[in-house]
């Protein structure tokens, strides 16, 4: 079992200990804090897409295509009371010598 430990600072931010690294959060200037670092709202669609890029690169490795050029994208949506991501949008873009499926200039879901 692994363990994150979430840590007031002051403010709306909060220090997150992941292994032997810190990660800080914290809100806009519009709503309250002091934008000194994401929202813990922009983590957690970080993560989801830098998880997609980590396999989508795992993937492309593990079958010998270049890396060179991966890009992944994500868009979300917002939604309020409550507060929630209403919707995400994960675009994968490919290397430009990695063939498509036909009819497709990209891969997104």
């Amino acid at each position: 079992m692994s363990t994150m430990t979430v840590r007031y600072l002051d403010g709306d931010r909060f220090a997150i200990g992941v292994r032997d690294h810190t990660i800080t959060v914290d809100q806009p200037l519009a709503d309250g804090g002091e934008d000194t670092a994401p929202t813990p709202t922009e983590l957690l669609v970080a993560s989801l897409a830098s998880c997609v890029a980590f396999q989508a690169r795992r993937y492309l490795a593990r079958h010998h295509l270049p890396t060179t050029g991966l890009t992944v994208t994500a868009d979300y949506t917002l939604g309020s009371q409550p507060a929630r991501v209403t919707d995400i949008r994960i675009d994968i873009q490919l290397p430009d010598t990695v063939s498509r499926p036909s009819g497709s200039t990209r891969c997104s879901r």
